[in-house]
C-alpha cells in the first residue's frame, strides 16, 4: 500500500496541568498550583501522529519547521512515529499551551507567529506526495495549504487519489476536486454564511467549493454527509460515545479527518470512511482525546539532544566535536567499531544519517532495509551516539557546514577516495580522520548471505 501523506501546520500543544482552590488577592482569578507539563504534537503534527500511532503503514508530514526550541522539541516528537518532509518556516514555531485543573482549562496561551514560506517546493517533497495514496490536508492557518506550488500539485493530485481537506477559517478554500472536506458546524456556518444548519452548510460547500463530498461534524451527533446521493446524517454508533461531564474534545477534528483519510486509502466509499470517522473520533473522545497521546516534559530529552544545540554547546565548552556519516541500514559489529573509534576521538560524536531517498539513490531501490526513523533511533540508543541528524543529499555537505566538526571520520576502505564533504570539514578547520574497519562486515554482504 502506498504511503498516506499528512499536509499542513504543525505546531507544538502543551498542557499545563495543576488544581486550584483559590483565588488570587490581586483579582478574581483562580491560583493553578503546577503540577506537570505535559507535551505533544499538534494541528497537522497530531493527525499525523494518530496515523502513524495506528494501522496506516507510512505516514509522511509535509510541514513547516523552524530552527528554534519549540520547532526542536516538536520535531523530537514526531520522529517517533512520523516521517518529516520540512519546509522552511518564517517566524518562531508555533506552542500553544492549556493551563488546567481538575480537568477543566481554564486559559490557553498562545506563542509564535511562525507561517510558511513562499519557497519552491524541495524535491522530496513533491516526489513523496507524486507517490502517496492518498493526502490528508490539515490547515490550521500558517500558510502551508496556502502555498502556491503546493496547491498546484494538490489539485493535480485530486484527480487521481483520496485528497481529504479539513480547512481553517483563517486558511484558504480547498483546492477544486477533493474528496471529502471535514469543517465542523461552527466552521462551516462561517464558510457558507446564511445558511441555518450543518446540512444546508454542507451542500452549500460542496457545492462552492467543487469537492466529490462535504462531512460537517457536529459533536455528540455524529455528522452531515453531503455527497452525490443527496445528504444524511451520520450519527455516533451506540457504545462509542463519551461518558464523561467533562470530555476533552482537543483533537477529534483531527481524529474524525485522519480516520477519514485512512479508511479511503484503504478503499472505502465516501459514506463507508465517514461513518469510520465518526466512530474514530467518538472513541478518540471517549478515551482521553489528544491529552492522553502527551508525554511529560521532564520524560523527555533536554533540547540539547538536537545535533546543532549540541555542536554549539561543545563549542561553547571548549570541547571536541566528532561526526561521522553513512547509510547504517543493518547495524553490524563493523558499524559499532567505527563509532565506537569515533567517540573515543573527542567529547561528543554526532552521526549524519543517509535519509531513505539518499540511501535509495546510492544502493539502489531495495534499500535501505530499515526505514530511517528506526534506524536514527537505533543509533540514538546507543551510549557512544551523542546526537543523530539525517540528510537527503548524497553526502553530507550541506549539514557539516552547520555542525562544523572537529574531526570527520570515516572507514579506511575510503582511503584515496575523494570525499566530497572533505574540503567542507577542511574549510571549517576541521580534520578528517580514517579509522580500521572490521573485515567481512557490510550490509550488502549481509543481505547476500541471506538471501542464499
Amino acid at each position: 500500500m502506498r504511503p498516506l501523506v499528512v499536509v499542513g501546520d504543525a505546531l507544538l500543544d502543551v498542557d499545563v496541568e495543576g488544581r486550584s482552590d483559590r483565588l488570587c488577592p490581586e483579582a478574581p482569578v483562580p491560583v493553578v498550583d503546577a503540577e506537570g507539563e505535559w507535551v505533544r504534537p499538534g494541528g497537522a503534527g497530531l493527525a499525523a501522529a494518530l496515523l502513524a500511532t495506528r494501522t496506516t503503514p507510512q505516514t509522511l508530514l509535509v510541514t513547516a519547521l523552524g530552527d528554534d526550541e519549540t520547532g526542536r522539541r516538536l520535531a523530537e516528537l514526531l520522529a517517533h512515529d512520523v516521517r518529516v518532509l520540512r519546509l522552511p518556516l518564517e517566524g518562531e514555531t508555533v506552542r500553544k499551551t492549556r493551563v488546567r485543573a481538575a480537568g477543566q482549562s481554564l486559559v490557553r496561551l498562545d506563542t509564535g507567529d511562525g507561517r510558511a514560506a513562499q519557497a519552491p517546493l524541495p524535491a522530496n517533497v513533491e516526489r513523496s506526495l507524486r507517490e502517496a495514496g492518498a493526502v490528508l490536508v490539515s490547515d490550521y492557518g500558517r500558510g502551508v495549504a496556502a502555498h502556491r506550488q503546493l496547491r498546484r500539485l494538490l489539485a493535480d493530485l485530486a484527480n487521481r487519489i483520496p485528497v481529504v481537506w479539513d480547512p481553517h477559517p483563517r486558511g484558504p478554500a480547498p483546492v477544486p476536486g477533493v474528496t471529502l472536506v471535514t469543517p465542523n458546524d461552527r466552521e462551516a456556518v462561517s464558510f457558507a454564511p446564511g445558511c441555518t444548519g450543518p446540512e444546508q452548510a454542507a451542500a452549500t460547500l460542496r457545492r462552492e467549493w467543487a469537492c466529490s463530498a462535504a462531512a460537517v461534524t457536529v459533536g455528540a451527533d455524529g455528522a452531515v454527509l453531503a455527497h452525490d446521493r443527496g445528504s444524511v446524517r451520520i450519527p455516533v454508533p451506540p457504545g462509542a460515545a463519551a461518558t464523561g461531564q467533562r470530555p476533552d474534545t482537543c483533537g477529534a477534528g483531527d481524529r474524525f479527518a485522519s480516520a477519514a483519510a485512512a479508511a479511503l486509502l484503504e478503499g472505502a466509499d465516501v459514506a463507508q470512511a465517514v461513518r469510520a470517522a465518526v466512530e474514530a473520533a467518538s472513541r478518540f473522545v471517549a478515551a482521553g482525546g489528544a491529552s492522553a497521546l502527551s508525554v511529560e516534559e521532564s520524560a523527555l530529552p533536554p533540547v540539547d539532544g538536537d545535533a546543532f544545540a549540541l555542536a554549539e554547546r561543545v563549542r561553547r565548552q571548549g570541547g571536541r566535536l566528532v561526526a561521522t556519516g553513512g547509510c547504517f541500514d543493518l547495524l553490524h559489529p563493523g558499524h559499532v567499531s567505527l563509532l565506537r573509534q569515533a567517540r573515543s576521538l573527542g567529547d561528543a560524536l554526532v552521526v549524519c544519517l543517509n535519509s531513505d531517498d539518499s540511501v535509495r539513490a546510492l544502493k539502489g531501490p531495495g534499500r535501505p532495509v530499515v526505514p530511517e526513523s528506526d534506524r536514527a533511533r537505533l543509533l540514538a540508543e546507543l551510549a557512544i551516539v551523542d546526537a543523530v541528524v539525517v540528510f537527503d543529499e548524497p553526502a553530507p555537505s550541506q549539514v557539516l557546514h552547520r555542525l562544523r566538526p572537529d574531526v570527520w571520520v570515516k572507514g579506511d576502505d575510503y582511503a584515496g577516495a575523494d570525499l566530497p564533504e572533505a574540503d567542507v570539514v577542511r574549510r571549517h578547520g576541521g580534520e578528517v580522520v580514517l579509522v580500521p574497519t572490521v573485515d567481512g562486515y557490510s550490509t550488502t554482504r549481509l543481505l547476500q548471505d541471506a538471501g542464499r
